[in-house]
């Protein structure tokens, strides 16, 4: 259920059957979407999915062919950006060289004539939220990525909006320095409490930062939940392979393992590798087969493994204590490989789906 409808108040975004065309291409088709009102929640999908023309549909930058984008239950469907309580944070930042940090943080006040005395206590507050305070007169040039990023954050907080939209804002970081501002996004998200809306195509990105996802795919919501129930029950095969590494069994291979020819997923963190000899248990699944490559990233080894009924499984083990040689040597083994029969999850498996999970993988 929708934190909104938990605590009895008015989503702080509604997007009711929204439909975006350019030409005979359906960038966004047919979106229904609520997001509470204190929400981290994220957009998930890769490119041309249609998430980041969702968020430019809620900023106003574009307005829908059809349907209807409500802001706190009213409609401002064909507002311009300025007239919605809404800010923007982009991934270049879009800071202005020239200013100091609290001369960007501060633009917005000023265009909105507020007196200078009450300007410079929110740029102090908005700079103190982000973590910057003391940095007004440096310019940005002067800052680190990552804190250029926290004073395009701070410029968009000190407008006080209702919904903060976050297109793809870390993908201009370094690895470490983004996994960083993960956390510290999420922390500032929960001390203002403002509803924040966060594009990425970063899986790992989506799971750690939000309340909910809705994971996107041709212009479609594919599934809607929290972290834990998108990966752990994905409903359709493209979730299941976007969101994280997943391992689809269908067919004769499926009957074969699972008792049925409906598609399954399972988790490749789930299965455990063992000798062909090892007894399988009742409620546990099993297949044999034959190590077709080992991938060693030094904190786990991901191991592929063909079949002896068609198809492959991925397996995922942690290295706490294989050496990266033994790992590699188990590459042409013949394995067994077993996992609780309660870890497969049964997914709808539609072409379209399937054939665009194939691009995406590629």
């Amino acid at each position: 259920m929708p934190l909104a409808e938990e605590a009895g108040r008015a989503p702080a975004i509604s997007l009711r059957g929204v439909r975006k065309t350019y030409g005979d291409v359906n960038a966004v088709d047919g979106v229904d979407l609520e997001v509470a009102d204190g929400e981290f929640f994220s957009l998930l999908g890769p490119s041309g999915s249609g998430k980041t023309t969702t968020l430019r549909l809620i900023a106003g930058f574009e307005l829908p062919t059809e349907g209807e984008v409500l802001l706190d239950g009213r409609d401002v469907s064909k507002l311009a950006p300025y007239q919605r309580d809404v800010n923007t944070v982009f991934q270049d930042y879009a800071l202005f060289p020239h200013m100091s940090v609290g001369g960007n943080v501060a633009y917005g006040l000023m265009v909105k004539r507020v007196p200078r005395a009450d300007r410079r206590e929110r740029v102090a507050q908005a700079l103190a939220m982000v973590r910057l305070e003391g940095f007004e007169g440096r310019k940005p040039s002067q800052l680190s990525g990552g804190q250029r990023q926290r004073v395009a954050l701070a410029r968009a907080l000190v407008n006080r909006p209702k919904v903060l939209l976050l297109d793809e804002p870390l993908g201009a970081l370094d690895l470490k320095l983004r996994e960083e501002m993960q956390i510290e996004l999420k922390t500032i998200q929960r001390d203002v409490g403002i509803t924040f809306i966060f594009v990425t195509h970063d899986q790992d990105e989506a799971l750690t930062m939000s309340d909910r996802i809705a994971v996107f795919n041709m212009g479609r919501v594919e599934q809607v939940g929290t972290p834990a129930e998108v990966y752990e029950r994905p409903a359709t095969a493209f979730v299941a392979g976007f969101v994280g590494t997943s391992n689809l069994l269908e067919g004769d291979a499926a009957a074969a393992i699972g008792g049925t020819r409906e598609t399954f997923t399972v988790r490749p963190e789930k299965i455990r590798m063992a000798d062909l000899a090892t007894s399988v248990g009742e409620g546990e699944c099993s297949a044999d087969g034959t190590v077709r490559d080992v991938v060693y990233v030094g904190i786990n080894t991901r191991y592929i493994v063909t079949l002896d009924n068609g198809g492959e499984l991925v397996v995922v083990q942690q290295n706490l204590s294989t050496s990266s040689m033994e790992a590699l040597a188990a590459k042409g083994r013949r394995v067994r490989l077993v996992w609780d029969r309660q870890h497969n999850r049964s997914v709808a498996d539609t072409q379209a789906s399937r054939e665009n999970l194939k691009e995406v993988s590629a």
